[in-house]
């Protein structure tokens, strides 16, 4: 998948690491954000393999690192669960002045919750994801419990999570204890999916219940059952995101695309920005493209590359046709082909850029029990392929204006 590594800021002008996960293919038609689980990072293959299954959607996500976290700047110590929600508004921000404004936010366990309470800010997102969050923020004390009475008395201590050592300041428990995530589940007014695990020892199953009962619809509940709270089999983390890219296109619409009417034998529109091509041959729809070294976005083919795709589909084909009337044992053709323009070799101008022309540089693969005599003369057969003659015989194109 297209992936973009970036940086923005937080609300203390701290750097934030990020990627951008891009579809291939295809311009994206929606933006989501991803929150991260509590003390986790936007490098969780759970969280890769959810944002490739909206990708593949034509859903572009963008994952981050919380402040303190990964690869970013700032001292974990210092963020509470607030400053997670106000990661996730910068995160926001960024997309909306670079790319476009987020319409999805998909939040892991904490990150559930803090995107319940971002969406609240933020007008452009019309749907929100939780993956094994808690109805509330101050679940995630139950993970200090042992340093509690220290923080409380010292004000500081160092905890282990995840066999990883953290170290979590007394605003941090005020903070999370003043957060009640009621009210902002009744008054939400976005589709909201939850997805929870009843095997979840981390945040227990209860915590989906009373989310989906606070919550107004449209709401829906998916259970991922068998899966442990990190979603730590891939399986799981592909279904979950399979899951999701499924139940948002319902409530974050494609945008809808005028048809393009076929009065010949193709139709081709491109618009006022970029080099993103609609092309529809008959009833098949296609799209051409520029590589970004030209000022394109590389969503495909460029036309140079489908001349060469038709030549190399022709080949293919007439060598099938005639091997089959033939009855030849052929299995299978392979054609690999490249263009370029060169100096011919008797050029006697070779400096002059008009003595340049075209070549097609064609490698054909025959699999199959053929003998010499038969594989030179299927190659005979792919010199005469219509495109092939076509390409070589003088050719008119006829072009007109249409009345308005």
């Amino acid at each position: 998948m297209p992936s973009q590594k970036i940086e923005f800021q937080n609300a203390e002008g701290e750097k934030l690491a990020a990627r951008l996960e891009l579809p291939v293919g295809q311009r994206p038609y929606a933006y989501a954000l991803f929150a991260h689980c509590f003390t986790c990072n936007k490098n969780l293959a759970a969280v890769r393999n959810i944002s490739r299954a909206l990708n593949r959607k034509g859903i572009a996500v963008l994952r981050f690192d919380f402040t303190g976290l990964g690869g970013s700047e700032g001292d974990f110590a210092d963020t509470n669960f607030s400053s997670n929600v106000e990661d996730l508004v910068c995160a926001a921000r960024y997309l909306e002045e670079h790319y476009q404004a987020p319409r999805l936010l998909v939040g892991h366990s904490l990150g559930g919750a803090a995107v319940i309470c971002a969406a609240h800010e933020l007008p452009s997102v019309q749907a929100v994801a939780t993956i094994g969050a808690p109805y509330s923020p101050r679940h995630v004390s139950h993970l200090l419990k042992e340093e509690i009475d220290e923080i409380e008395e010292e004000g500081v201590a160092e905890v282990s999570i995840g066999g990883r050592p953290f170290t979590v300041k007394k605003h941090f428990l005020e903070d999370i204890r003043e957060q009640n995530l009621e009210p902002k589940l009744q008054k939400l007014e976005r589709a909201l999916l939850i997805l929870h695990s009843p095997q979840d020892l981390t945040v227990e199953i209860e915590n989906a219940a009373r989310m989906y009962h606070a919550a107004r619809h449209p709401k829906s509940y998916i259970s991922l059952d068998g899966a442990d709270h990190l979603l730590s089999d891939k399986e799981d983390s592909r279904y979950a995101g399979e899951m999701i890219a499924s139940w948002v296109s319902r409530y974050v619409r494609r945008p809808e695309k005028k048809a393009l009417k076929v009065e010949k034998d193709v139709a081709v529109r491109l618009g006022e920005e970029g080099f993103t091509t609609d092309v529809m041959v008959r009833r098949h729809g296609l799209t051409a493209d520029e590589p970004e070294s030209v000022g394109g976005n590389d969503y495909g083919p460029s036309p140079y590359e489908l001349v060469t795709a038709g030549l190399g589909a022709c080949t293919a084909m007439t060598l099938q046709m005639y091997a089959r009337r033939k009855k030849w044992p052929l299995k299978e053709v392979r054609v690999h082909l490249d263009h370029f323009k060169d100096h011919a070799e008797d050029c006697e101008k070779a400096e002059d850029p008009k003595s340049k022309i075209d070549y097609f540089s064609r490698t054909i693969e025959l699999e199959g029990e053929l003998d010499e005599e038969q594989r030179r003369k299927l190659l005979e057969i792919a010199n005469k392929c219509p495109v092939h003659r076509t390409l070589l015989n003088p050719i008119k194109i006829l072009t007109e204006l249409k009345e308005e």
